[in-house]
């Protein structure tokens, strides 16, 4: 595959873990981390095998650190007071800092994942930055986890302005006619099924003037060997996007955000390495890797009303990275 910058959107795992696969038709060699595959055919083996033992160290290093809170984002402006948003899988990565900059812009935030233990301490630390949050367990393809996440935020807070539908998951690095029926139902449920039955409980709580915004990756534009199917759901979400915005309009716009490479914590050992790191940004016009912030600020300018006269539209943030179906 090409290296694509939505790997935090693994389905959320209790920890970091690694392996590696290797595909029965081609013999390529892929990289795994908390269920998302990295495949690597571009960069030279030498150059995997060398960062794979770094890999190991520099997450281990971060089991022992545990979850250290990043700094309070530099927000000066309040569009979003009065406005109740509900975040799914975010308790970390591109999730947690979209929560966290609605939460700076004013919004009370409904928080989630599937561990209670993430829950209680992105919680925790959103609230030490002033953010009015509360959180529940939600895995998503859990009918029942997701009317509780929707009863949550009308319980605390009587409304819904704002849902950002962020979970996802790639538990195969199959080509689309070796895939198993399970995987293939998994990556459906999760990345597409799921987003439209959240909506549907939380519908009859949107106010007029609230705002959609569906998560979905710059691999929906081109997906690659390693990555076809999950691709194919990420573009599905392109055209879900528009059909959503004409069902759900006037009242409620739905847009889409198409991340490009993000670093986190699990993808550390990529951006580490000169090798790896030169050549994702030699990929972007702006010469420089995508930031949690960067995915954030796109969704609080889609959730405000800045952004009050598009609808039906996909934003790629990818720093020029190219986006093309």
């Amino acid at each position: 595959m090409k290296i694509v910058g939505d790997i935090q959107f693994a389905t959320p795992c209790p920890g970091p873990r690694s392996s590696v696969q290797i595909s029965e038709r081609t013999g390529r060699r892929s990289k795994r981390i908390c269920g998302t595959p990295l495949y690597l055919p571009c960069f030279h083996r030498r150059v995997f095998s060398h960062i794979n033992a770094r890999f190991h160290r520099e997450q281990t290093a971060v089991r022992s650190k545990g979850n250290t809170a990043r700094p309070a984002m530099d927000v000066k402006c309040r569009r979003l007071e009065g406005k109740v948003a509900v975040v799914t899988a975010s308790t970390q990565g591109i999730g947690l800092a979209i929560a966290e900059r609605l939460g700076l812009e004013g919004a009370a935030v409904v928080i989630s994942s599937r561990k209670q233990k993430n829950v209680d301490e992105a919680v925790e630390g959103l609230r030490a930055k002033g953010i009015t949050v509360v959180g529940a367990v939600c895995h998503v393809s859990n009918a029942e986890q997701r009317k509780h996440l929707i009863d949550t935020a009308v319980k605390n807070f009587g409304h819904i302005d704002i849902v950002v539908s962020n979970a996802a998951a790639n538990p195969s690095v199959d080509s689309i006619l070796e895939m198993k029926e399970s995987v293939l139902d998994k990556l459906w449920d999760i990345n597409v099924k799921a987003s439209i039955l959240l909506l549907q409980d939380a519908a009859p709580h949107l106010r007029k003037g609230s705002s959609v915004i569906l998560i979905s990756s710059i691999a929906g534009y081109n997906p690659d060997a390693a990555l076809t199917m999950y691709g194919v759901t990420k573009t599905a979400l392109f055209g879900l996007t528009k059909a959503l915005a004409t069902e759900m309009g006037p009242n409620t716009r739905v847009n889409c955000i198409a991340p490009g490479f993000v670093p986190t914590r699990f993808a550390g050992f990529l951006t580490t390495n000169e090798t790896i790191r030169n050549e994702l940004i030699e990929r972007s016009i702006l010469k420089r890797l995508g930031s949690v912030e960067d995915m954030a600020s796109a969704a609080a300018f889609l959730a405000s009303d800045d952004s009050s006269f598009i609808t039906a539209e996909t934003i790629v943030v990818a720093g020029g990275t190219q986006s093309r179906l």
